[in-house]
């Protein structure tokens, strides 16, 4: 099912229906025949067109009291009972709506209308096995019942059989290629399915014949997004908001867009928007603390992520940004106790072990900082940055075998990176395998020369030592 319901503004209108004042008088002379008791034609006539013009204005208890008048005259009208069934639906009230579908069906059992709109129920009702049947029973009596075919492929789409849905929604569009629902639902399909091309296409055809459907441009942002095309989806967004400039998560995809162009300013002011209409949106409040963190703007970065945190107390990401910010400030002890608390809520984030990691050897908790490395690297096992890091904290607490064994695994994954090769030769130095100190050593000056000076000033007098000598004068 989509993203967003399909609001349809048409351009053109079929004939010329009548002025609001003129309906209403109409409704108010029928009401009339209704107080003076006309005959039962009459009396039959008003209270459905009573009840067609409450349903229309989305009046759904004043159309349920006629329905129900309705209902008492014409007891076996199945239509009657569908009428009430609408009513019933679009009031939430779902087994009421089903039991006046199930007694229609029981008044006129070869009316397809009856199974398509007892389907809708049922998928509204989570019921989707049911629906589905539904919707094959309406299209057993009716084979090409393009209401059935669409409403099958929209119950498709919620249980993720898009591939299926796609196919009956191309069906409809050989059979007519301005249905402007089945475009609309093909796109949403094809986003799914990763056809993003061909996603893009069914958006710009649909709103070709619908121009001022926000959703169907919403939906086409999204896609270009995905695409990478960050420009022409904040175009895509902003032609959204100019149709509906409270849709807040128009404001607040044109935000993360901005983000990933790194307008960071900009991106905060969508966000706003975003909160101006949604304000216990707990994304939008963390990704505003993501873009003033960006800014360096870190202050006001924690309150958002507080505020997230205040909608969504196991919101871990905000925890998380909130330890980062307060990691950056030096204000470790607040730092650790958010990374604690965003770890009790998940703990297979190796980012989080990461970050917790560093600031515990900030605040000299060296044996626990272990251990965090420890997890990184069990839970992200081709991360040589974290396996150097540990490697390293081990050697500076005299644990110079498993050091060597990290850094080996360090430098297994990426034999490009210098800063491995140098520690190891530290470690290899210290455990006096001068040999194999010499020969890392080779690898960490090759790859980065400035590391002489540095390795001869951390160990002062080196150069005596004639294994190094000759590789120091170089």
């Amino acid at each position: 099912m989509s993203h967003w319901d399909s609001d349809n503004f048409d351009d053109e209108l079929g004939g010329q229906p009548p002025r609001r004042n003129d309906r209403n008088e109409e409704i108010e002379r029928y009401k009339d025949i209704l107080k003076k008791g006309g005959n039962g034609i009459h009396t039959i006539e008003a209270l459905e067109e009573i009840v067609d013009f409450y349903f229309e204005q989305e009046k759904f208890e004043e159309a349920l009291h006629f329905a129900d008048q309705l209902i008492e005259f014409v007891p076996y009208s199945s239509d009657a009972w569908i009428r009430r069934g609408m009513i019933l639906n679009n009031m939430y009230r779902y087994d009421e709506a089903i039991e006046c579908y199930e007694h229609a069906i029981s008044l006129n059992p070869n009316e397809g209308e009856i199974y398509i709109n007892l389907g809708i129920t049922l998928d509204n009702a989570n019921r989707v096995d049911d629906a589905l049947e539904s919707f094959e029973k309406a299209l057993s009596i009716d084979p090409g019942n393009e209401e059935a075919l669409f409403n099958k492929a929209v119950t498709l789409e919620k249980i993720e059989s898009y591939k299926e849905a796609a196919e009956i929604f191309e069906f409809l569009l050989r059979e007519n290629k301005e249905n402007k629902d089945a475009l609309f639902e093909l796109g949403f399909c094809f986003d799914f399915m990763d056809r993003l091309e061909e996603s893009l296409r069914c958006y710009d055809e649909h709103l070709n014949l619908d121009p001022y459907n926000y959703n169907a441009w919403y939906n086409r942002g999204i896609v270009l997004n995905r695409m990478g095309d960050f420009t022409r989806s904040i175009e895509s967004y902003d032609m959204c908001i100019a149709i509906k400039e409270d849709f807040g998560a128009a404001w607040y995809n044109k935000g993360n867009a901005l983000a990933n162009m790194e307008k960071f300013k900009e991106a905060v002011e969508c966000y706003s928007q975003t909160l101006r209409y949604e304000s216990k949106d707990v994304p939008a409040w963390h990704n505003m603390g993501n873009a003033y963190e960006e800014l360096g703007n870190y202050p006001e970065a924690i309150k958002c992520f507080t505020q997230a945190i205040k909608y969504d107390h196991e919101h871990y990401e905000s925890f998380f940004g909130r330890g980062s910010c307060y990691d950056t400030l030096e204000q470790y002890k607040k730092a650790l106790q958010d990374y604690n608390r965003a770890l009790e809520i998940c703990r297979d984030y190796p980012e989080l072990w990461y970050a917790k990691a560093d600031v515990e050897y900030n605040l000299g908790k060296y044996r626990e900082c272990l251990i965090s490395y420890r997890m990184v690297v069990q839970l992200d096992k081709k991360n040589y940055e974290a396996w150097f890091d540990y490697g390293d904290t081990l050697f500076e607490l005299g644990y110079l075998k498993e050091a060597l064994k990290a850094l080996n695994r360090c430098i297994e994954m990426n034999q490009q990176f210098a800063e491995a090769y140098y520690t190891r030769a530290k470690v290899l130095f210290v455990m006096k395998k001068m040999l194999d100190a010499v020969d890392s050593l080779k690898s960490a000056f090759s790859l980065h020369s400035d590391l002489r000076k540095r390795f001869e000033s951390e160990f002062l007098g080196v150069k005596s030592i004639k294994e190094f000598a000759s590789l120091l004068q170089r």
